[in-house]
């Protein structure tokens, strides 16, 4: 962007409210929002990593190192309720943002619960930990879905600079995963496990405080939504897509997604406590040998279809065939994350048990090489884009960088700290944790190589993507069945079959993963935008949820067959639903009518 038109850009963001003062060429709220994503991630990502490895550590009385001894099967119901929930909320926190908080003051609600649920989950008890996952869902529900609508916002008069906004913030994204993983990670295995949970909670804290002390820079964007803003959105038509006439909910829709509602909630709740607690309430539902809660949730399943399906009835052909579409994509969207979310289950256990992470003379010294370079490159480049916003908004927004800086000399902190420790032992042991890093930095290698692709002549059809994010990522798990091909009790795999795992995840994610929502947008009539979203969030729920029971499975499945019968299935199966979706190309290819 030349001078003319940065200044030409700056002219018109002050006429809307906002700072006009520009980093990197964008407006410096972009840059706020970018941290306060990468504190939250940090926080987020930096307790996820922690959570199955210490609840199925062993019980070491009055260590700082003792797990609670859960077997992976608890941990799995645990996690995967957890990890459904926080899919879900985002669709009611969404609703409340747009029509009473606003999506500032929503994101303030959502990282302040957030902030109390990190506190309690620094505290040893059963109820503090169920009460810190609580109020991470709670949070989330507020915060995840009203970030990205503050960024829509500050770009709604500014769409050619949109896609160049959404990469940067997705960059602040895994910035955060990498470094939460990381720094929190190394605090809970080498110092103790309230060291990590409590580093990811000071971080959400602080993330908080910057995004709040920051308020002048956004104006009043994101403030609370009033009549004549009202009036505007509900006056926004998509002509891109073919309007319809209204389908409104039947009183039968609403009763059948109420009882929908209500068993898969109570399915959600009832694995955990059942496995945990040995509390079944959904008993009664059981019939023959399969279980209550399996039962009931196969009639919610069954009760959404039919809605679905009734509702497609009533639109036009053009609408039906395309949301038909977008259902095809979000069941293909369940098999992925039920494999891709091994990583947050099996591949901890499996990091931790199984792969040899020793290390000692010349290997130690080239691992703390690469570490170091893995660690201080990303930290300075980040702290370069600080200074700049430093530079920009110091006047208007001091106590923001403020709190930015004790952000940052934190991290720098723990971070030179962790590199010390390690580079003066004789010798060490690679934290599990430190593998979980892998995506974010394969995804902040690759990303820019696969958006280009997509840019390009080569650029295939959605339904080759998701064929080809599906494949890949199988590929990965394909690694992981060969390197535990055969191997025996005590005796442990290369950690390069890991990493290799985790590289074709990331480029299996790269493929697929950035295509669905863009899709649902592209499809869907504006006024269903916010229903077929929730659809598409659903989706991921489920993938989350079945990615944590089948992780549960892997000691089970281990010593009934082998480890690598574990991986296979989740070779096999994304295999077969890649190529299943790409055989049905035509089919879809019609249902979109002409959108590409």
């Amino acid at each position: 962007m030349n001078r003319e038109s940065e200044a030409s850009f700056s002219e018109e963001l002050v006429k809307q409210g906002i700072d006009g003062s520009l980093v990197l060429g964008h407006p410096s709220g972009l840059f706020v929002l970018f941290f306060t994503e990468m504190w939250e991630r940090f926080s987020f990502y930096g307790m996820r990593v922690l959570l199955i490895n210490f609840l199925t550590s062993a019980v070491i009385s009055g260590s700082p190192f003792s797990g609670w001894g859960w077997d992976p099967v608890q941990a799995g119901a645990l996690y995967g309720t957890y990890a459904m929930l926080l899919y879900i909320t985002p669709i009611f926190g969404g609703i409340v943002a747009d029509k009473y908080l606003g999506y500032r003051y929503a994101v303030v609600v959502g990282a302040a619960i957030m902030t109390l649920g990190h506190l309690f989950m620094a505290f040893d008890t059963p109820l503090f930990l169920y009460l810190g996952l609580g109020a991470l869902v709670l949070g989330t529900g507020f915060f995840k879905p009203n970030m990205t609508s503050i960024l829509s916002e500050m770009y709604k008069k500014f769409p050619q600079k949109k896609d160049g906004a959404y990469t940067i913030f997705y960059m602040g994204v895994n910035s955060g995963a990498f470094f939460g993983m990381m720094l929190c990670g190394y605090l809970g295995e080498k110092v103790g496990w309230h060291w990590g949970f409590g580093l990811a909670g000071i971080f959400m804290f602080l993330g908080t405080l910057q995004f709040w002390f920051a308020k002048p820079i956004f104006g009043k964007v994101g403030d609370p939504p009033s009549k004549e803003l009202a009036a505007e959105k509900a006056a926004v038509v998509n002509t891109d897509l073919p309007e319809d006439k209204p389908n409104p909910f039947t009183k039968v829709d609403s009763i059948l997604i109420f009882v929908m509602t209500v068993l898969g909630l109570a399915f959600a709740f009832n694995d955990p406590l059942s496995k945990i607690a040995g509390v079944d309430v959904l008993s009664n539902f059981q019939i023959g040998s399969m279980a209550g809660q399996n039962v009931a949730i196969l009639i919610a399943l069954a009760l959404f279809l039919f809605v679905v399906i009734s509702r497609l009835t009533r639109y036009t052909k053009v609408v039906r065939d395309r949301l038909i579409a977008v259902i095809i994509f979000a069941f293909f969207v369940v098999f992925f994350w039920m494999s891709f979310e091994q990583g947050a289950s099996s591949l901890v256990i499996f990091a931790r048990e199984n792969v040899d992470r020793s290390l000692s003379g010349s290997s130690l010294t080239i691992f703390n090489i690469i570490n170091t370079l893995l660690t201080v490159v990303p930290l300075a480049l980040v702290t370069y884009v600080v200074v700049l916003l430093t530079k920009k908004t110091y006047g208007k927004a001091p106590l923001s960088n403020v709190v930015q800086f004790i952000c940052f000399a934190g991290v720098w902190a723990v971070a030179l700290w962790m590199l010390y420790n390690e580079f003066t032992a004789e010798s060490s042991e690679i934290t599990v944790s430190w593998f979980s890093i892998m995506n974010s930095f394969f995804i902040i290698t690759f990303a820019n190589f696969v958006s280009k692709i997509w840019d390009s002549k080569y650029n295939p059809p959605a339904t080759f993507k998701y064929g080809f994010g599906l494949i890949i990522m199988a590929i990965g798990f394909g690694l992981l069945a060969f390197g535990a091909y055969g191997i025996q009790d005590g005796i442990k795999v290369s950690m390069v079959w890991l990493i290799l795992a985790y590289m074709f995840h990331t480029l299996g994610e790269l493929c697929l993963s950035p295509v669905g929502l863009s899709y649902v947008s592209k499809l869907v009539p504006a006024r269903m935008i916010g229903f077929m979203f929730g659809m598409w969030y659903l989706a991921i729920a489920i993938g989350n949820k079945l990615a944590a029971i089948l992780g549960g499975q892997i000691e089970v499945i281990t010593k009934q067959y082998s480890l690598s019968t574990f991986f296979l299935i989740f070779t096999i199966v994304p295999i077969v639903a890649g190529l299943l979706v790409m055989m049905l190309h035509p089919v879809i290819k019609k249902l979109m009518h002409g959108v590409k």
